[in-house]
C-alpha cells in the first residue's frame, strides 16, 4: 500500500500538466458562453499565458512610394502616421484637363520615374527620363526636379493652387504643381499631366474601412484604399517557386507595391491577421555606459487594424525596372490558386491592407506580433 502511495505522489506532477489546460479552459469559455462579467480581469492574464502560440515575424524592410504609381524606395527607419507611412503617396500624378488620376495601369513607363530624398532629407528629388532627340541607349537623358518633402501651408499658397482632384470614383482636393515642374512629366509620358499634392480636405477610408466598420473615422492620402499594405517574404518564396516551375523568373517583392515587409515563417499566414502591433525587443545599455543599473531602451508599440486581404489587378506583370508588362505572370500563377476572399472571387490576394490606430517611429527590424485573428475577412470595394 506504502508502495502505491508513493507512486501516485510521484505521477502527481505529470498528471497536473496534462490536467491544468483542460481545467483552464472552463475559465476561459464561461464568458463567452454565459456573458459573465466577474472574469473579465483573469481573461487578460491567461490570454497571456497563451500568447505564444500567436504568430510572430519581424519587419525586413520598408518602402514609401511617394508619387503614386512611379518608383519608390527603401528605408531604414521612418514615421507610421494613421494616413500611411510619412511620405508615402502624398503625391500623384493626373491628366491636365480631367484632373483625373493616372497609375501604372494605363501608362507602365510611370514606374520609370524615380523618387529619392535628398541627403538631409528636405527634398524630394524626382527624377524623369527624357524623350528629347539627345537621349541614346547608353547615356539616356534625365531631368531632375526637387520639391520640399514636407511643403510648409506658406510654400503650397506660393507655389501650387488648390482644385478638385478624382481618383478613382472619390472626388477629392489638392495642390497643383506649376507648369514648370509639370513640364518634364508631360514631355515623358507624352501628354500634358499635372503633380498634386494631396489637399486639405480629408479622403476618409471606404470599403472595409468605413467608420461603422472601423468603429472610427480615419484618413488617408492616394493610396487605393488604405494607408498601409504588408507583405510577407515567405509568401512571396512560396510564389516564385510556382513561377519557377512554370518557366517564369522570380519576381520582388516590388512588384507588388508594399508598405511594410515582414519576414514571414509560414506562407500565407497573414490572410487571417486582425490586429497586429510592432514593437522594438528591449535592448541592454552599451557596455561602458556611465550608468550603473541595465537600462532598457524602449519604443512605444503600434497597433494597426487588418482590415482586407489586398485583391490584385496586374500591376504586379510590370517589371519595375523597365515598364515592360508580362502578358501573364504573376497574375496567372496567382489566379490559379489565389482566388481566397469570398468577397472579390474574381481577383486573386497578395498581402494584406491595414489602418493604423496610432503613430511613431517604425524601423527595420521591429517585431511584428499578430494579437487577433480571424476567418471572417470578406473584401468590400472601397474605390
Amino acid at each position: 500500500m506504502h508502495a502505491a502511495m508513493l507512486e501516485a505522489y510521484t505521477n502527481a506532477p505529470v498528471a497536473l500538466l496534462v490536467l491544468a489546460p483542460i481545467l483552464l479552459l472552463p475559465i476561459l469559455l464561461i464568458p463567452h458562453l454565459k456573458g459573465l462579467s466577474n472574469q473579465s480581469s483573469l481573461l487578460p492574464r491567461l490570454s497571456q499565458l497563451w500568447r505564444w502560440r500567436r504568430p510572430s515575424s519581424e519587419i525586413v524592410s520598408l518602402r514609401m512610394y511617394p508619387i503614386k504609381s512611379c518608383r519608390g524606395f527603401e528605408v531604414q527607419s521612418t514615421i507610421l502616421k494613421e494616413h500611411g507611412l510619412d511620405l508615402d503617396r502624398r503625391w500623384m500624378l493626373v491628366d491636365a484637363s480631367t484632373r483625373k488620376f493616372l497609375t501604372i495601369r494605363q501608362i507602365p513607363d510611370m514606374t520609370r520615374i524615380g523618387t529619392s530624398l535628398s541627403v538631409d532629407g528636405h527634398e524630394l528629388v524626382i527624377t524623369i527620363p527624357s524623350n528629347s532627340a539627345a537621349t541614346t541607349a547608353d547615356k539616356p537623358a534625365i531631368n531632375t526636379v526637387r520639391i520640399p518633402s514636407h511643403p510648409s501651408p506658406e510654400w503650397l499658397e506660393a507655389n501650387t493652387s488648390v482644385a478638385p482632384v478624382m481618383i478613382w470614383d472619390n472626388d477629392t482636393d489638392g495642390y497643383i504643381y506649376s507648369d514648370a515642374i509639370n513640364a518634364p512629366f508631360s514631355e515623358f509620358l507624352g501628354r500634358p499631366v499635372s503633380l498634386v499634392y494631396k489637399g486639405p480636405t480629408p479622403r476618409v477610408l471606404k470599403g472595409n474601412g468605413a467608420p461603422k466598420l472601423l468603429g472610427r473615422v480615419q484618413t488617408t492620402g492616394f493610396p487605393d484604399v488604405f494607408p498601409i499594405l504588408i507583405a510577407s517574404e515567405a509568401s512571396l518564396t512560396e510564389l516564385n517557386i510556382r513561377l519557377r516551375r512554370a518557366g517564369v523568373d522570380p519576381i520582388t517583392v516590388e512588384r507588388f507595391r508594399p508598405n511594410i515587409i515582414v519576414r514571414g515563417e509560414t506562407p500565407w499566414v497573414e490572410d487571417s491577421w486582425k490586429t497586429v502591433r510592432l514593437h522594438s525587443a528591449p535592448q541592454k545599455a552599451e557596455a561602458g555606459s556611465f550608468s550603473s543599473s541595465k537600462q532598457t531602451i524602449t519604443q512605444a508599440p503600434l497597433d494597426l487594424d487588418i482590415v482586407a486581404r489586398c485583391a490584385r489587378c496586374q500591376v504586379p506583370n510590370v517589371d519595375p525596372d523597365t515598364a515592360v508588362k508580362h502578358k501573364k505572370q504573376p497574375w496567372d500563377t496567382l489566379m490559379s490558386y489565389r482566388r481566397v476572399d469570398e468577397g472579390i472571387k474574381y481577383k486573386p490576394c497578395f498581402g494584406m491592407l491595414a489602418a493604423p490606430r496610432s503613430e511613431g517611429a517604425v524601423e527595420v527590424g521591429m517585431k511584428l506580433e499578430v494579437l487577433e485573428e480571424t476567418n471572417k475577412h470578406r473584401y468590400i470595394t472601397g474605390f
